[in-house]
């Protein structure tokens, strides 16, 4: 059955018709549409996600409550993989061109980043992951902004495999180098007891809920209580993933493009007007280093990451959620305050 409205008629007998301009003002005015290209496959949530996450997060809001964990003490988790070179999908070609080819297309070379955030807006020091089984593969210590790295406790490490992806080992390596300082260290600030809890949370990649993994964890360190995010609500219940990867990306992006531009004007300085950009595997890789440390001083906002942490709450950010459950609950520490 047509709507109603294409059968009314209006005071000069015409009836109404989705002309190109109402279309236009209607996508625009009324839903806020604009065309854009495509970033990403629209993600596949659960038919239930919205009570998988709402599950989820009375799980952190009883882990919370139950074990006085501090705001400082709530630590998301998510790996990302970052191209050496990343190119762009859009260039100047020829009007009318059947076929643009675009320098970078078809670049694999990449490496894993581990990136963490607490509630209070507290950035952890990154995990670098790339491919190899010696200290060979990994960014050599004269690479621009490596002491500067090494002093807020970047971790580079080689996976030990033939891909670059985190592991069982890497993620021991992780835990123990990375995040269980960081909560041992907070404790002490906080003048809280040794024992006290903390609150990790991570996606359900097979690593992270293997057995091998989640019994290490309760062998090596059991005050750290691991929260898993839902099958495929990362997109819209992982702080990460939700905010701080785009410009953490946007911000590698950036500093690898001002790297490349610069090595032309310096080369083009010389007189060489037809220069051969260095894009070896070790020479990306020592770059690697300072664009890294770019980025962690771009997220290093706590607004930001504070802002993150929350609207990665889907039922917290309509508010319902809060008015309906958590009148009587009092978060002593303002993890979503």
């Amino acid at each position: 059955m047509k709507p109603e409205i294409f059968d009314q008629k209006f005071k000069d007998g015409s009836t109404f018709r989705a002309s190109d301009s109402f279309v236009r003002k209607f996508l625009h005015g009324v839903l806020s549409w604009s065309l854009r290209k495509a970033t990403q496959a629209a993600q596949k949530l659960p038919k239930d996600w919205e009570d998988q996450c709402e599950q989820s997060f009375f799980r952190k809001a009883y882990s919370v409550k139950e074990n006085d964990i501090h705001a400082r003490l709530y630590v998301n988790s998510d790996q990302t993989q970052l191209l050496y070179a990343p190119g762009n999908r859009m260039t100047y070609a020829e009007t009318g061109s059947k076929q643009v080819a675009i320098v970078g297309m078809d670049e694999k070379r990449a490496f894993t980043l581990l990136v963490s955030v607490a509630a209070d807006g507290t950035v952890l020091p990154f995990q670098a992951v790339y491919q190899g089984k010696t200290k060979l593969s990994l960014p050599a210590a004269t690479s621009p902004n490596y002491n500067d790295a090494i002093d807020a406790g970047f971790k580079f490490v080689f996976s030990g495999t033939k891909t670059y992806w985190s592991n069982f080992g890497t993620m021991c390596a992780f835990v123990n180098e990375i995040l269980a300082p960081y909560f041992e260290a907070t404790k002490l600030e906080l003048s809280l007891p040794p024992q006290q809890k903390s609150l990790w949370q991570i996606d359900v990649w097979s690593v992270h809920r293997s057995k091998e993994f989640r019994t290490w964890m309760r062998t090596n360190h059991p005050n750290i209580i691991v929260d898993f995010v839902p099958g495929g609500c990362t997109g819209v219940h992982q702080p990460c993933d939700v905010g701080i990867q785009r410009p953490l990306k946007l911000s590698m992006r950036k500093s690898y493009h001002e790297t490349i531009v610069n090595e032309l004007l310096t080369e083009f300085d010389k007189g060489n007007t037809t220069p051969d950009l260095k894009d070896t595997l070790g020479v990306l890789r020592d770059r690697s280093v300072r664009w890294m440390w770019n980025a962690y001083q771009a997220l290093s906002n706590k607004d930001l990451v504070k802002k993150v942490c929350l609207g990665s709450q889907p039922e917290v950010r309509t508010g319902s959620y809060l008015r309906r459950h958590l009148k009587d609950v009092s978060f002593a520490n303002g993890i979503y305050q």
